[in-house]
């Protein structure tokens, strides 16, 4: 399976450092389709609390993402068809926060037109609810 690239060179497990995930734009190289999403280096899962205590548990763990290609079902039954080699894979933004991560994957998704643009992207949703707060490490200028 090949690997996720950032600025062209392969991403590792070791890269991940502090980022909480990346967006990314996955291509099909049999017809030049592309996809743009976003994704978590980890995932958490609520656990019940051990015995005698009643505050739940919560284990954090590696994703999946290093085998991920996206949430599109179209792209899932491409893939399943005819196998990881038909797409590349490319890390655009990595990002602290997943409302860094929403706000990058949208801005790509309508900076790119991929609703008005369905021959070019599979992505058929755009969305999501963000705050300043989410973007502050984004932010160019604060106000005092």
């Amino acid at each position: 399976m090949k690997s996720w690239k950032y600025q062209g060179d392969p991403f590792t497990t070791g890269m991940i450092g502090d980022y909480e995930g990346f967006v990314y734009i996955v291509t099909d190289l049999s017809n030049g389709m592309k996809y743009i999403g976003k994704k978590n280096f980890h995932s958490r899962v609520k656990l019940k609390p051990l015995k005698g205590q009643k505050r739940k548990r919560t284990k954090i763990s590696e994703s999946d993402w290093q085998s991920y290609h996206g949430s599109s079902e179209e792209v899932k039954s491409l893939l399943e068809e005819h196998g990881h080699e038909r797409f590349d894979r490319d890390i655009l933004h990595l990002c602290m926060g997943k409302g860094e991560m929403s706000y990058l994957e949208m801005k790509e998704q309508i900076v790119r037109d991929v609703l008005l643009k369905p021959d070019e992207y599979y992505n058929s949703f755009v969305g999501g609810k963000i705050h300043r707060n989410h973007v502050k490490n984004l932010c160019t200028s604060v106000k005092k």
